[in-house]
């Protein structure tokens, strides 16, 4: 009779190592300077007066690559209790929807003239985000 064979796939096959070290993405030696980049890459911009969108490309750019958002989301995922809730929230749509609408509505209301207007408009949306972030995490904990 044939039997069909059935493959266990190999810890190289999953991206593990077999010596038992982390992939680099796992790697709090290479994660945490990544980050450090960033910041410095982010003041620098800043204090050069460089264009907003370019800063803001270059370090979506350089997180999505390195996997520096997934890192730490995963530092803050260890925070006992409440951590978990938090990026359990923050993986919500509706959260990023509501901002998204938010952004929207205020780049309208500024061609339109109304600038004064939408500083309240997006600090009561803001504080809507952040109130629905805190009323989940009380009522996963309470």
């Amino acid at each position: 009779m044939n039997k069909a064979k059935t493959t266990i796939p190999k810890p190289e096959e999953d991206g593990e190592s077999t010596s038992g070290e982390s992939p680099w993405w796992k790697n709090w030696k290479i994660m945490l300077p990544i980050w450090v980049l960033i910041v410095i890459l982010i003041w620098v911009g800043v204090y050069f007066n460089i264009n907003k969108e370019v800063i803001a490309g270059i370090v979506f750019l350089i997180g999505l690559l390195s996997n520096a958002f997934a890192w730490l989301l995963g530092i803050i995922a260890i925070i006992p209790f409440v951590g978990p809730l938090i990026v359990r929230v923050l993986s919500y749509g509706l959260i990023w929807l509501l901002n998204a609408i938010g952004y929207l509505v205020a780049f309208v209301a500024i061609r339109r003239g109304y600038s004064k207007d939408v500083l309240t408009y997006r600090g009561l949306t803001i504080a809507l985000i952040i109130g629905i972030i805190i009323g989940y995490i009380l009522g996963k904990l309470i």
